[in-house]
């Protein structure tokens, strides 16, 4: 393989890869765990704040196996286009969500979004299935993941609500 076809063959690697890391660095500066969070009530099931960071982790390089995966599987640049198109929608609600939640303490409003970013999430896997099923299936932790943080929000804002 020539040095240049090698390259190119790690770009989508790196294009992921970097992707996932900037959306987790925005996603973190927008999560602030402060007083007003620890003062929420939750339910008896909210699972500890440290577990959050390495599941995250493991679902951000899901979702990057994923995406290098329905890319080199795309059979033409539209397909290419579409899944580039479906990751950014996911990547702007996954980072909307934490704005949402913890820098405007907005869990009603969070919650709203975490259902449509719980749709964005189906819309990739429905997508990738199409043509690389194996792509969609790594998804499917960040899908049960996301479910889950869906329904814990609801618990807070039916805990805690009104907001604002």
């Amino acid at each position: 393989m020539s040095e240049q076809a090698e390259n190119k063959s790690k770009q989508p690697i790196l294009v992921a890869a970097g992707v996932a890391v900037l959306t987790a660095l925005a996603g973190g500066f927008a999560t602030r765990i402060g007083e007003w969070y620890r003062a929420l009530d939750k339910p008896d099931w909210n699972p500890p704040d440290w577990l959050f960071a390495p599941a995250w982790t493991l679902i951000y390089a899901l979702a990057v196996m994923a995406a290098v995966l329905g890319w080199r599987a795309a059979r033409s640049n539209g397909e290419r286009a579409w899944l580039a198109s479906l990751f950014f929608v996911n990547v702007v609600l996954n980072v909307a969500w934490s704005f949402l939640f913890f820098t405007l303490q907005r869990p009603d409003w969070a919650l709203a979004e975490a259902l449509t970013l719980f749709l964005s999430v189906v819309a990739l896997i429905v997508f990738l299935a199409r043509f690389k099923p194996l792509a969609a299936g790594v998804l499917v932790p960040y899908l049960f993941w996301v479910g889950f943080a869906t329904f814990l929000n609801y618990e807070i804002v039916r805990l805690n609500g009104p907001f604002g």
